[in-house]
């Protein structure tokens, strides 16, 4: 499933661009560890409140103007949720699974990683996650990522034990590929970094027009020189591009791709179900 052979969008289309929002937030008491002023306190056992508020954005505004974006151009997107914003926000997350958006998990915090945490740790993140999103959203979540996109040795096997489908958690490839957990088909798509506003933009320092710049210049490539089927991830995140400039210019990306035949833009899951049925006739003619 890593290459190409025997693999095929639906409808031929060249190539899949994946719309993404991540609308993560941070326990009581915890603040993220990277914000937008540039000179993080230095202080040990200060609270950062800036970076607080500057989080908070995601579930009071961000969110909402995201939304109001993939409305306005019919598109669909799949939704990272962090439990906690499912708790405190739960309307915003009932409106993107109202609007044909997908809702996927993203730990219950983010302060909380994977690789950070033993196996009754982890199987209790999981376990909250998915009941504070089901809560609000009223939907089941299929697919996880990480905070940071790093899991635990045990975070695979546990998501397959919790009815997940797939995962973002894996770089190691250009396309989605079928892995084994917990003795069943599981779904690695890789998270792309390149078009993601928090490396290219919070931690970067470049200026919004970048992230479009970066986006065309990658999507131009996969188009026109790289073989299909391709793949390309379109990350934003609600705190971050959910603020007028960044969804303008998230607007633009959307706006863009409407210019050109042979895109398919589905959600995570139904890229899981073109890989889990391409995967079951390779088995099928193997045998």
């Amino acid at each position: 499933m890593r290459g190409r052979a025997g693999f095929a969008w639906p409808g031929g289309a060249r190539l899949a661009v994946l719309f993404n929002v991540m609308f993560e937030g941070w326990s009581e008491g915890q603040a993220p560890g990277i914000g937008p002023m540039g000179n993080p306190i230095q202080k040990l056992g200060v609270l950062d409140s800036q970076a607080i508020s500057w989080a908070r954005y995601a579930g009071t505004t961000g969110i909402w103007r995201l939304l109001e974006i993939l409305d306005r151009h019919g598109a669909r997107a799949t939704v990272f949720a962090s439990g906690v914003v499912a708790e405190r926000y739960p309307e915003a997350l009932k409106a993107a699974a109202g609007a044909g958006h997908e809702i996927a998990a993203h730990s219950y915090a983010q302060e909380i990683v994977p690789a950070y945490l033993d196996e009754a740790q982890e199987r209790d993140n999981v376990a909250k996650s998915v009941a504070a999103i089901q809560r609000a959203a009223g939907v089941r979540p299929r697919g996880w990522v990480s905070p940071r996109g790093t899991p635990g040795v045990h975070t695979m096997r546990l998501l397959a034990e919790q009815g997940f489908q797939w995962t973002k958690d894996c770089f190691d490839s250009d396309l989605p590929y079928v892995t084994d957990a917990a003795g069943r088909p599981f779904v690695a798509i890789p998270l792309m970094m390149e078009v993601n506003d928090m490396p290219v933009i919070v931690r970067y320092g470049n200026g919004h027009r970048v992230y479009f710049e970066v986006f065309r210049e990658i999507f131009e490539r996969l188009y026109r020189d790289e073989p299909a089927p391709t793949f390309l991830d379109v990350t934003v995140h609600a705190h971050v591009f959910g603020r007028p400039l960044g969804g303008k210019i998230f607007d633009e990306v959307i706006r863009f791709c409407r210019g050109f035949p042979g895109l398919w833009h589905p959600t995570h899951s139904e890229v899981a179900e073109v890989v889990l049925e391409v995967a079951g006739r390779t088995r099928a003619l193997a045998q």
